[in-house]
């Protein structure tokens, strides 16, 4: 599995309806994507939920890297890059994923930590999966992910909530569509 996310910082006074209009219009594109886990469609208001800015943030598990190479390298994404610019894409190698007992997704939470340096890395990937089984546990959870960037050294937890008060700590986003065409190939 790999994560992968890139995100636009809109200015403060951007019509935020217009990424959910975009969203509404183009986000089943991507319902039969092959390689694609799931892509959770985020956005993030100035003053909503403690946001500081205004962001349009997709997020990405994908179950191959040809699916992810074939978004990236000659499908949908080019009409982001036409549209705002190239923004830089995050990838993370995945470390877990669970599913777990809420549905509809409304919110994600995300949440990122530097791995510390002198720490035994089996033991960072260990917490990793034992927070992941946590959250997908907790009431109200869709599922749980974590995974880690070795080039920055650093971790994230993802999360999928069917309520708008998630048990997760990290930056709250509005869920405004979820594609899903491989969810259940994500190794558990």
């Amino acid at each position: 599995m790999h994560a992968m996310q890139y995100r636009l910082t809109l200015p403060a006074d951007y019509d935020m309806e217009i990424v959910r209009r975009r969203v509404a219009g183009k986000g089943h594109l991507l319902d039969g994507w092959e390689g694609l886990g799931l892509k959770a469609y985020l956005m993030r208001e100035r003053g909503v939920r403690g946001s500081p800015v205004n962001e349009y943030a997709p997020f990405y598990l994908w179950d191959t890297v040809a699916g992810m190479n074939s978004f990236l390298w000659g499908g949908p994404f080019q009409g982001i890059a036409d549209d705002f610019g190239r923004p830089s894409v995050r990838q993370w190698t995945g470390l877990a994923y669970e599913e777990g007992r809420g549905s509809p997704a409304r919110v994600a939470v995300l949440r990122r930590q530097q791995v510390p340096d002198g720490v035994r890395l089996a033991d960072v990937a260990a917490e990793a999966v034992r927070e992941t089984e946590r959250l997908a546990c907790e009431e109200g959870a869709v599922l749980a992910a974590s995974a880690v960037d070795t080039s920055r050294w650093e971790s994230i937890h993802f999360s999928l909530w069917e309520n708008d008060t998630p048990t997760a700590d990290g930056d709250v986003y509005e869920v405004l569509h979820l594609s899903e065409p491989g969810r259940e190939r994500l190794p558990g």
